[in-house]
């Protein structure tokens, strides 16, 4: 498959490169940011990132679980690492790691610490220990530009291989992004130095590339990208991560909804499209046929798993805004990030129904969020959003950039 053939020039080149660095801890290290290549599969539409570990390093593709707790991976597949080291029930990162789990204060001596790590495609949960190694970083020293080190003791979980089940092919686990004391972004941020923040941009092919970076993101994109940002409040919760919609609209017409007062919105790496509870979406697709048909756009048959599908003759389609804490901010989905386009003669709303039972009213899927540079910080509760770069004539990998990532694309 081409996006997770390990020949997508980002990755090849990051892995070459990790090849002559030196292993070990750079003492006294501190940085203002930590980035890792993501690339899209297109056969499961996951956003897998490279995270290269171990003694001597090796890289891993990681799906990207924006509500994961923490990183976990197969290690029994391929070789293994001489750094590699067990945490013990009693210690006190097995009580960081199990904080929030119920029953967790009690340990046994001689045991090692097991969690509980989550698939986030499949749902399946399942035992795993936890253990600690070295973990690569690409980032930029307050005194040396494109620095690539090492962070020891970094703390994670061995799963077994069937939990790999669902992932996308080549995929050894998932990153874990979500507010926990051992997830990728809070263990960077305390061992290396940066604010406690992280920025996903989400490449929307499997030609391009994105990038997850754990603390400012300025340095990567530059000012004039992060700068004009717009601000949300950050619902932030043990399995994820919300903002609260006001209202939507489409050209403009704001739909209406029973029970005013504003919709929880989950963002998700893991879910494709863009999911609304059953009745929130009858209502939404209402309004979409009929700005659509005020845009003389042709309906036609629908395509699993699409509930709306219309002739791609035309090209123009209803733009769409998720109406945040004011009508002055406002998140736009255009035809690239609404439609997907499912043959020459048709395309389909990205856009689906959830079921009755959907946990959040609404979940923000992951084609909503490509070439979408998202801030996410944990400090001040707020999550910052471009919109797309399309309309700013750039996307998330044109827009990084001249630091050793950009030179390795």
């Amino acid at each position: 498959m081409a996006s997770l053939s390990l020949t997508h020039s980002l990755f090849l080149l990051f892995s070459c490169f990790l090849c002559f660095i030196n292993a070990f801890l750079v003492l006294g290290f501190r940085s203002n940011f930590a980035s890792f290549p993501v690339a899209k599969d297109v056969a499961t539409l996951q956003y897998v990132a490279r995270v290269s570990h171990g003694s001597p390093l090796r890289p891993a593709d990681l799906v990207v679980d924006l509500g994961g707790s923490f990183l976990w991976m197969d290690c029994d597949s391929g070789d293994v690492s001489s750094s590699n080291g067990f945490i013990s029930s009693c210690s006190v990162n097995c009580s960081r790691a199990k904080f929030h789990e119920p029953g967790s204060k009690t340990c046994l001596l001689n045991t090692n610490c097991h969690v509980f790590p989550d698939n986030g495609v499949t749902g399946l949960t399942s035992v795993g220990e936890l253990v600690e190694d070295f973990v690569a970083v690409d980032s930029v020293d307050r005194l040396k530009e494109g620095e690539i080190t090492t962070v020891d003791h970094f703390l994670f979980s061995c799963a077994p291989s069937f939990h790999l089940q669902g992932l996308a092919s080549g995929a050894k686990g998932m990153v874990g992004l979500g507010k926990s004391s051992i997830s990728l972004p809070s263990q960077l941020s305390s061992s290396i130095g940066h604010p406690q923040k992280f920025s996903l941009c989400l490449p929307s092919s499997s030609s391009s590339n994105g990038v997850l970076v754990t603390g400012s993101g300025e340095t990567l994109f530059g000012a004039k990208i992060t700068r004009s940002l717009a601000y949300t409040p950050l619902v932030i919760k043990q399995n994820g991560y919300s903002i609260h919609v006001q209202s939507i609209k489409i050209n403009g017409r704001r739909v209406g909804f029973h029970g005013e007062g504003g919709l929880e919105a989950k963002l998700s790496t893991t879910v494709p499209y863009t999911t609304m509870e059953s009745s929130i979406y009858a209502t939404f697709c209402k309004a979409y046929v009929e700005a659509a048909a005020l845009m003389n756009m042709t309906r036609v048959a629908t395509v699993a798993p699409f509930g709306l599908c219309f002739s791609s003759e035309g090209g123009l389609v209803p733009e769409i805004d998720l109406v945040l804490q004011s009508e002055m901010v406002k998140w736009r989905i255009q035809g690239r990030h609404s439609m997907v386009k499912v043959s020459q003669e048709r395309i389909c709303l990205g856009v689906l129904d959830g079921g009755l039972k959907q946990g959040s009213p609404i979940v923000i899927g992951g084609l909503q969020m490509e070439d979408n540079l998202l801030e996410f910080d944990l400090e001040s509760s707020m999550l910052g959003f471009s919109s797309s770069l399309l309309l700013k004539g750039t996307t998330c990998s044109s827009s990084l950039q001249d630091s050793k990532l950009k030179q390795l694309m």
